[in-house]
C-alpha cells in the first residue's frame, strides 16, 4: 500500500468515484469530502500528504478553501476544475494551489501530476528543501550559502536577477509559480509591469542551464500562467 494519503474534495459523485477508483487501483490511501468546510476539517484532522480539490463546491468556493488551509499548512494542493480560463488558474495558484488540472482529464495525467507532487515531497523529506544550504537537481546545483550555481562541474555565470530567479524556482521545485508571484518576489511589483522583463530573463537563464533551450529539461512554461522547475532524475 502506498504510504501517501490523499484527500479528494469533489461534490460530483461520478467524478469522485472515478478519482477514488483510480487511487485505489494504484495503491493510494485516500479520504473524501464533498464540501469546502468538510475538506478543511478533514485536512486539519488527518493532515493528508496531498489534496485533490474541486473549485465548484456547494458551500464555499474552492479558492476560499485553499486560502484557509494555507493559513496553517503547506500541504500540496492540486486543483481539479472545469474552470479553464487563465484567470481562474492564476487565482487558484496565487491563492496557494500547487498545480491545476482541467476537467475533463485523463487518468494518466492525474497520476502523472501526483507523481510530480510526490517527487517534490520526496525532495523536501530528503532535506533538499529551501532552508538547506545546497540544492541539487540532476546536473544543476545551487550553493545558497556561497551564492553560486553549477551545471555539472562548471560554475554558471548568472546575472543577479537570473540567480534570484533560479533560486526561487529551486525553492519551489515541482510547483507552478505564476507571473504575479515571481515578479512580486523578484521585483516587488505585479506581473503586468514586468512580464516582458520576466520572459527575457527566463530566456537567458534557460540558455545557460538547458542543453536544448527549445526543449527545456529544468524549467517548464505554463503559457499564460507562469513557470515550473521540474524535478530531474
Amino acid at each position: 500500500m502506498n504510504k501517501v494519503l490523499i484527500l479528494v474534495v469533489e461534490d460530483d459523485a461520478p467524478i469522485r468515484n472515478l478519482i477514488t477508483t483510480t487511487l485505489k487501483a494504484h495503491d493510494y490511501k485516500y479520504i473524501t469530502a464533498s464540501t469546502g468546510e468538510s475538506a478543511i476539517m478533514e485536512a486539519s484532522s488527518h493532515n493528508p500528504d496531498i489534496v485533490l480539490l474541486d473549485l465548484g463546491l456547494p458551500d464555499i468556493d474552492g479558492v476560499e478553501a485553499i486560502k484557509r488551509i494555507r493559513t496553517w499548512s503547506n500541504m500540496p494542493i492540486i486543483v481539479i476544475s472545469a474552470r479553464s480560463e487563465d484567470n481562474d488558474k492564476i487565482e487558484a495558484l496565487d491563492s496557494g494551489a500547487d498545480d491545476y488540472l482541467t476537467k475533463p482529464f485523463s487518468v494518466e495525467e492525474l497520476l502523472a501530476r501526483l507523481r510530480v507532487t510526490q517527487r517534490r515531497l520526496g525532495v523536501m523529506q530528503a532535506g533538499l528543501a529551501a532552508n538547506d544550504s545546497v540544492f541539487t537537481n540532476g546536473r544543476l546545483r545551487l550553493d545558497f550559502a556561497a551564492g553560486c550555481a553549477y551545471l555539472g562541474e562548471n560554475e554558471l555565470h548568472l546575472t543577479p536577477i537570473e540567480y534570484k530567479l533560479l533560486c526561487l524556482m529551486a525553492k519551489n521545485v515541482g510547483k507552478v509559480l505564476t507571473h504575479t508571484y515571481i515578479t512580486q518576489k523578484i521585483w516587488g511589483s505585479s506581473w503586468e509591469n514586468y512580464v516582458a522583463s520576466l520572459r527575457v530573463f527566463m530566456a537567458t537563464l534557460r540558455k545557460k542551464i538547458e542543453s536544448e533551450p527549445d526543449s527545456p529539461q529544468y524549467i517548464q512554461t505554463h503559457i499564460g500562467v507562469g513557470y515550473r522547475m521540474m524535478k530531474v532524475e
